[in-house]
């Protein structure tokens, strides 16, 4: 994954969790100041009902205006304007509280005219659970009333709070969600790190590879041009081989180094104008001894009507090298491949058929992936890296080509570019 890449997940990760996480804080503080303005609404019916049963049981009159006077946040004064019953009023008060559903602790005093004092009356818990002494017993007195009672819930924050169950939840999920995505970051960074680690390492290593492969060139040829050498039979078969084994690393080399500057993005197409048709025909024409010593066949043929096109020489000689060189390695018998171009309205469709193993179509949708290779068991008699067909479809795709794969296990495969 490419460090730009990287940059944008963790850069949009981390604005959709910090827009959720504004979100969240939004909802919470909303969904709070609800509850609250329902608990001060049930609280303020609940006391209005309490002043008129004391009022209908002391057969007075309620004042019409200033009845309930809230002092703070969680206690509240109530005009009753006549004498209260302690125990009066704790029954009212118990009965209104629950049928208004509010299922709090709750303390009450009464004012007393005589002393001038606030008379606690008692702490009505609804659950048995411990209230700190320090919020407890302080109901201080209203002046602008003479017949009242104060009730206090020392415990309403907490009760708000237990009706927010849903919100602590959300919360809890988003902040796993936020750990897992850090966590997920950490990760993606750690791999990246030994992405770079390896392919340094690889890069390194075929770059060393660079100078001896040329050594043992420079040194096969030697030999391959020695009329001693080429008198002995045996000793010019193993400087062939030699040669050729060479080749043959050196090309898998600058496969690796290729597919690094593709990777990298320091490479750069060399478009120029070509003719296609006879860019096939010479590619064929050096590919074609290695199938006839395989004792196999390559039939041409170029229906295209115009076969000049725009693209970089060499990789698109590469291409075409490593469609034909898979097409005889991937094939248990005589190899017969299949060249052929066709005119579609302005673009060249560009089809290298063959009779090998084929594809199974599981894995049809793999081969494209950088370092995959087609599960074999233990057989193995096939090496490579699977970089040919990766690095195929990155210089289409550099191209603005389109590429197609089809195939059948056992049948054969065809490829197909549309330039």
């Amino acid at each position: 994954m490419q460090s730009s890449v990287i940059k944008r997940v963790i850069l949009l990760g981390a604005l959709a969790i910090s827009a959720i996480i504004i979100l969240q804080a939004y909802w919470g503080i909303s969904y709070y100041k609800m509850k609250e303005q329902d608990f001060q609404r049930s609280v303020h019916i609940a006391l209005l009902k309490v002043a008129k049963d004391i009022a209908k049981f002391n057969d007075s009159v309620l004042p019409t205006t200033n009845l309930i006077k809230k002092i703070s946040s969680n206690y509240y004064v109530v005009n009753a304007n006549s004498v209260i019953n302690a125990g009066e009023l704790e029954y009212y008060l118990q009965r209104e509280f629950h049928d208004a559903s509010l299922n709090i602790d709750f303390e009450y005093a009464i004012y007393d005219c005589d002393t001038n004092e606030m008379v606690y009356g008692n702490l009505c818990k609804y659950e048995d659970k411990p209230i700190s002494d320090d919020r407890l017993g302080n109901l201080p007195k209203y002046n602008e009333f003479i017949y009242y009672f104060g009730v206090k819930f020392p415990s309403r924050q907490g009760y708000l709070l237990s009706q927010m169950q849903s919100i602590f939840i959300l919360a809890c999920v988003l902040f796993l969600t936020t750990m897992f995505f850090i966590y997920s970051i950490y990760v993606i960074l750690s791999q990246r790190r030994l992405s770079e680690m390896q392919k340094d390492f690889i890069n390194n290593m075929t770059h060393e590879f660079k100078t001896p492969i040329s050594t043992i060139k420079i040194s096969s040829d030697v030999f391959l041009k020695d009329p001693k050498i080429n008198q002995d039979s045996r000793l010019l078969k193993y400087a062939g081989i030699i040669k050729d084994q060479n080749q043959r690393l050196n090309n898998q080399v600058e496969k690796v180094l290729q597919i690094a500057k593709l990777e990298e993005g320091n490479f750069e197409l060399k478009k120029e104008e070509i003719n296609l048709h006879e860019l096939l025909k010479g590619i064929i024409k050096n590919v074609e001894l290695k199938i006839i010593q395989n004792k196999g066949k390559i039939g041409i043929d170029l229906k295209a009507t115009n076969a000049i096109i725009h693209a970089d020489k060499l990789h698109l000689s590469n291409i075409i090298y490593n469609l034909l060189d898979n097409a005889i390695k991937y094939c248990k018998d005589i190899p017969l491949i299949q060249v052929q171009t066709e005119q579609i309205g302005n673009e060249i469709v560009l089809s290298i058929q063959d009779n090998g193993i084929g594809i199974a179509k599981e894995y049809q949708n793999k081969v494209f992936n950088k370092f995959f290779r087609v599960p074999t068991g233990n057989i193995h008699n096939v090496k490579g890296f699977g970089l040919g067909l990766f690095y195929i479809k990155t210089i289409c795709q550099a191209h603005g080509w389109k590429i197609k794969l089809e195939s059948e296990a056992e049948v054969g495969t065809e490829i197909l570019i549309t330039i």
